[in-house]
């Protein structure tokens, strides 16, 4: 897939609030080393270094303009393009970050194990991902994509995102590998402005991505025209022309 740093960083602030509340709650002393793995245009890994700041703290990503934005916002720091499937650093880590990336990733069984498997002794796993798959967007994006002349180039976008098992699932998983298992999901209402349309410009530097990028630019205006459509009568606007967006998120933090 391709990804915008441009148009994720449009929603800053919305997408930045679960990080500062999930490193909120990583237990124990403070991290010496850090990384923040699909570090985006790295607002996480800004928020991440300003909450440790003795901590020495890298980033990654396969995205390289991601990595390009991230290394502008943050020149300090060190940053690479890599996949999470393909970063084999060892550790230890005192702080493993992966915040709203998981949920692009597969076999979640062997990959969180591994992960906590770079951790030293009382170091922490903190994960966020959104929980949005049954939300009528992402309801909408399958639908419209099942029912045009683009179904046959999106038959499979919808199995881009990792369905999350369950809170359960996860803390028997990492509890075998780690000493504290803390898992919640919280969901957040978005309050923005321009309506609908707006909820469709948020969701074009995210969850939109596997349903626009196979198709060519005459595909995707048709495409993004029913869904706003759609999306239109599932979230009316307020008097004010503000459109709430209820944005569920798990959370995960293990501590080794």
């Amino acid at each position: 897939m391709t990804w915008s740093a441009r148009q994720y960083v449009k929603f800053e602030n919305e997408r930045t609030r679960p990080v500062r509340d999930l490193l909120a709650a990583v237990p124990g002393r403070e991290p010496r080393i850090a990384v923040d793995i699909g570090c985006g245009p790295g607002n996480s890994t800004e928020v991440l270094a300003q909450t440790f700041p003795g901590a020495s703290v890298s980033g990654l990503d396969s995205s390289p303009d991601m990595i390009e934005a991230a290394r502008k916002r943050l020149p300090g720091l060190k940053f690479e393009v890599t996949g999470i499937e393909s970063w084999y650093e060892p550790g230890p880590y005192d702080l493993i970050l992966a915040n709203a990336v998981l949920q692009w990733l597969p076999d979640h069984g062997r990959l969180l194990p591994a992960l906590a498997a770079k951790l030293a002794p009382g170091g922490s796993l903190a994960i966020q991902v959104p929980d949005t798959l049954d939300t009528p967007a992402h309801r909408l994006m399958r639908e419209v994509a099942a029912d045009g002349p683009w179904a046959g180039k999106l038959a499979d976008a919808a199995q881009a995102r990792t369905a999350l098992p369950g809170a359960a699932w996860y803390y028997e998983l990492l509890r075998a590998h780690c000493a504290t298992v803390d898992v919640w999901r919280t969901t957040y209402h978005h309050a923005l402005a321009g309506g609908p349309a707006a909820i469709v410009e948020w969701f074009q530097g995210t969850g939109l991505r596997p349903f626009l990028d196979p198709l060519d630019e005459a595909g995707r205006a048709a495409y993004l025209e029913r869904y706003t459509a759609a999306v239109a009568r599932a979230y009316p606007p307020m008097a004010d022309g503000t459109v709430l967006l209820p944005f569920p998120r798990f959370f995960i933090v293990a501590t080794r």
